[in-house]
């Protein structure tokens, strides 16, 4: 019996400790890439809960319900950091309302605007008041943002490029091939802030992951050419919500991600010259995208069970035979600038991004050995991603 007993004990304790060996290795980073209808909203969560987000979408609420369901969700008291990537109503307008709900501990941004008009300005001064009664840092590229377990560095910031590769990231410091091949856009109808915003590449363990908010094509070449200080990564954030003016093969097929979530609304953002890009990405697998895109049409949209939210079938069947017209069509009539466009003509205007439906996001759990899952939380699809070898 004793003998027994004995083994017993040694088979239990080989099992606990097991148990507690995969809870361990099982924690995962979280990221929640919020429906902010063609602004940004995304949530990291680290494997030891601490929180960053990166920008706070529009104003009016809207947004912020969306944040505060994901901060819920989490389990989370407090937002540990977070970046203003830029100072455009899109990224920045949810702000005060945020500050509101839930406290901020640490506001992370560029510095001085790039930009002046009413809205931004006024948007700055409320801002001011909030970071003067907390943690305040003015990123630089090479900085890196304090998390524990994981690193976030910054690679652009106020105009200006990380020059030094990542250490110990693959690939980086390698020649960029696609430099030679790249040509200016014009980028006369670019709000001149979108140049300024912080971009960060996340890493834990051996995933890493790029948020790059707005940073234009004609920029991209100064940060990814004649070298690639970045290297290569797993999940890829379209740079400017999927529109055009940026996302260039020279960043793009230079990272060579394995997946890209496109933070688009039905009429900003899956531009053909975007989507293009991506699908001829090497090695990318899926587009995941926080909307059907108006402007990517039948053929460069991903299939329904990698898109979060879709129109009812009214409002498709509307959208098909007659299309409404996309973000860069009304800002080259002259709508606004840093946000989305204003209700729209026919089925597809209701809504600032012309979504008919309920919000959904998109969610990816990464784990350190690399692996990572991706969720739409509209159908519950999840494709779980192998590491990279």
């Amino acid at each position: 019996m004793n003998i027994r007993f004995a083994a017993l004990s040694v088979t239990v304790t080989a099992l606990v400790g097991t148990l507690m060996g995969q809870d361990k290795s099982g924690k995962t980073l979280d990221m929640y890439f919020l429906d902010a209808e063609g602004g940004q909203a995304v949530l990291y969560v680290s494997p030891s809960g601490e929180s960053l987000l990166i920008d706070t979408g529009s104003g009016g609420g809207r947004d912020t319900d969306r944040i505060m369901d994901a901060v819920n969700t989490a389990g989370l008291k407090q937002i540990d950091h977070l970046i203003v990537s830029h100072y455009h109503l899109d990224h920045i307008g949810g702000l005060e309302e945020l500050s509101k709900r839930i406290p901020i501990r640490h506001f992370i941004d560029h510095g001085a605007t790039g930009e002046h008009t009413p809205g931004i300005d006024n948007a700055l001064k409320t801002y001011a008041v909030l970071y003067s009664a907390a943690k305040h840092t003015v990123a630089k590229p090479g900085d890196r943002i304090p998390m524990a377990g994981m690193n976030v560095d910054v690679v652009t910031s106020g105009t200006q490029v990380l020059r030094t590769p990542l250490k110990g990231a693959p690939g980086a410091g390698r020649p960029n091939p696609a430099c030679p091949a790249f040509h200016a856009r014009d980028e006369s109808l670019v709000d001149p802030d979108n140049k300024y915003s912080v971009g960060v590449v996340i890493t834990y363990g051996k995933f890493r992951t790029i948020n790059l908010a707005d940073f234009t094509y004609n920029a991209e070449p100064d940060l990814m050419c004649p070298n690639n200080p970045i290297g290569t990564i797993d999940l890829y954030l379209t740079s400017h919500h999927g529109l055009e003016q940026s996302g260039s093969a020279v960043l793009v097929h230079a990272l060579r991600p394995r997946v890209a979530v496109m933070h688009n609304s039905t009429r900003k953002g899956g531009d053909v010259a975007t989507m293009q890009i991506l699908h001829t990405s090497p090695g990318l697998e899926d587009i995941w995208q926080l909307h059907w895109a108006y402007a990517a049409g039948l053929e460069l949209n991903s299939p329904g069970l990698f898109v979060a939210n879709v129109e009812d079938k009214e409002t498709m069947a509307s959208v098909l035979v007659n299309p409404p017209p996309t973000f860069g069509q009304l800002r080259a009539a002259g709508r606004g600038a840093g946000a989305p466009p204003a209700g729209a003509a026919g089925a597809a205007g209701r809504g600032r991004g012309g979504h008919t439906g309920p919000a959904f996001y998109i969610k990816a759990s990464a784990s350190a050995d690399g692996t990572f899952t991706v969720t739409n939380t509209r159908n519950n699809f999840s494709k779980t991603y192998a590491a990279s070898k």
